[in-house]
């Protein structure tokens, strides 16, 4: 079967060896590692909804939807037509188009329904899927999703706003929240003076007969059209923890000001911007004083979004470069067939199979937290460690897959140039790479337990790799260096990082991928730019990384590979 040509013909010439655009795929079951790494990690639940929404997200509608989202951006209304201050956000409609499949699915409220199995795990594996086509509306969805632990913790948000929350309805209107069928999350923590430095911020918090009046400013507020957001502010015993509605108990809007959207490198489908505080009305979660901690809760589980967002971007970006050189020649070879474009691109999927290895851990891990104090421990370290190794990887593994397009990759048409706007954002996102680094540090000073779970983690591979095994013994020399603990905390971290995949990769991947992992990524001989590492079977790599697609195959089908729904 051949791809429909929609274009005209033009009288100076034939268009000839471009590629057709890859879409009407299935994103869940044209992805055979992620596939057995889901069956895997699962303890037995059943795939439909992922079949059914890695349809639905690979279909061009979908995909124009996520496209539309992107170069339409989001406006400022600040008033009505009649001059009512509104404080409003108006998107395009692809953009809650793509809203409310991500709702849905299930993205943001998964872990949280009753009688879900594998909550977080699901969750893990529609943020990668719906990640791929629109990162922007993730924001909103990863909020929500992180937001519900803080909030179950006060019975009267609990009874009220979490049915709302974990509903899959997505309902864009400003309504209070009672008339909705549906809510969305948000958050607001940082500051102009103080930024990751939370205790540098100077909004105040005032007890009042109904609860606390906040005044101040927030130099980042991403979504500001959720239904409720948290965020910090000073009572007289400290930081503290704040449950902020946009509409105050008597259905009356809160003291809540846009100042401006934020004007971003990439991310354009989200609305991020600076909000004022005027005597807001807001609920205290937790205790006054223990702000941080509380709203750490939080922090845990969008960071575990921001480890996977990295991974979906090279995981779309990889598609796009496979595909285009199975179809595009050049020098009488397809580009498939040239030895050192399968070198660069094989190399690439040696990096996405272990991210994507590595997130599915991480979600299972999760998972078990509910319930296990030791898993809730190794969680909280390595989904730190992943989030600051996916995101310092991917750039320039997105650059790459982008060059692989030579210049059809570089103009605005094509999702490349999206994909590497994207790409340096979730390392700054809750968390840039020094403050996830010594962040790591202080849970190893105040948790020694993690570091023995880590290494508990890749014990069962000691032994079967010379190069994993150095670098093991690299990583505690480093960590005995009390002295140097800071100055080399990049070095521990990307060290804790490598023999974390490493161990996966060998456990997990089939075993001459995950010792060529281990060669080329922690051997004497590893080099530093993709493409210059030794690989005897590219073509199955790139097989095995992204099955060959024709366009034979309709979204919902379960070619080009069988889906392993039980």
């Amino acid at each position: 079967m051949s791809f429909f040509n929609p274009h005209t013909e033009l009288r100076t010439h034939e268009v000839t060896n471009q590629p057709p655009v890859l879409e009407n795929y299935n994103l869940f079951t044209s992805d055979p590692i992620l596939q057995e790494a889901t069956k895997r990690e699962s303890t037995g639940s059943t795939f439909e909804n992922l079949v059914y929404t890695g349809s639905q997200l690979g279909h061009e509608t979908c995909l124009e939807n996520g496209r539309l989202a992107n170069e339409n951006p989001p406006k400022l209304k600040l008033f009505d037509r009649f001059g009512h201050r509104i404080d409003e956000v108006e998107f395009h409609p692809a953009y809650h188009e793509m809203m409310a499949v991500g709702k849905g699915s299930g993205l943001s409220s998964l872990p949280w329904e009753e009688d879900v199995q594998d909550g977080h795990l699901h969750h893990a594996v529609l943020e990668y899927l719906l990640h791929q086509v629109e990162a922007g509306v993730c924001c909103p969805l990863t909020m929500t999703y992180a937001g519900i632990p803080v909030i179950n913790r006060v019975p009267e948000l609990r009874e009220t706003w979490l049915p709302k929350l974990v509903s899959r309805s997505y309902d864009s209107r400003m309504v209070p929240a009672h008339l909705k069928e549906g809510c969305t999350m948000g958050m607001a923590m940082t500051e102009k003076q103080g930024g990751s430095d939370v205790r540098a911020n100077s909004t105040k918090a005032v007890k009042s007969d109904e609860g606390y009046l906040l005044t101040g400013h927030k130099w980042f507020c991403s979504a500001p059209m959720s239904d409720a957001f948290l965020t910090l502010a000073y009572t007289d015993n400290g930081l503290s923890c704040f449950f902020v509605p946009r509409f105050r108990p008597d259905d009356s809007r809160n003291n809540f000001f846009v100042q401006r959207l934020k004007h971003k490198l990439g991310n354009h489908a989200n609305a991020s911007s600076e909000i004022e505080y005027q005597d807001t009305w807001a609920m205290l979660i937790g205790e006054e004083g223990r702000g941080v901690a509380t709203i750490m809760d939080m922090v845990h589980h969008t960071r575990l979004d921001t480890a996977i967002a990295p991974v979906s971007l090279m995981r779309q970006a990889l598609a796009q470069a496979v595909h285009h050189a199975r179809h595009r020649s050049a020098f009488q070879k397809k580009l498939i067939d040239q030895p050192l474009m399968t070198a660069v691109l094989a190399d690439l999927a040696l990096d996405l199979e272990a991210g994507v290895l590595t997130f599915l851990h991480l979600a299972h891990k999760f998972d078990e937290a509910v319930e296990n104090d030791q898993a809730r421990t190794y969680a909280r370290l390595a989904v730190a460690i992943a989030k600051f190794w996916h995101n310092k990887r991917c750039p320039n593994f997105v650059y790459e897959c982008m060059e692989a397009l030579g210049g059809a990759g570089y103009v605005e048409e094509g999702i490349m140039p999206r994909l590497y706007r994207e790409a340096p954002l979730n390392s700054i996102w809750e968390g840039s790479g020094n403050v996830i680094c010594l962040d790591i540090l202080r849970t190893l000073g105040k948790e020694p337990e993690a570091l023995d779970l880590f290494f508990h983690q890749v014990a069962p591979v000691i032994g079967q790799n010379g190069a994993l095994d150095d670098t093991l013994s690299q990583l505690r020399d480093l960590l005995q260096d009390t002295a140097g603990l800071q100055s080399n905390a990049r070095m521990i971290v990307e060290k804790m990082a490598l023999c974390l995949q490493a161990s996966l990769m060998l456990q997990y991947a089939p075993a001459d991928i995950g010792v060529l992992f281990c060669d080329s990524r922690l051997g004497e001989g590893r080099n530093y730019i993709y493409g210059a590492t030794r690989i005897a079977d590219a073509a199955s790599i790139l097989d095995r990384a992204f099955p060959a697609y024709d366009g034979a195959h309709p979204a919902g089908s379960n070619s080009p590979t069988q889906h392993l729904n039980r």
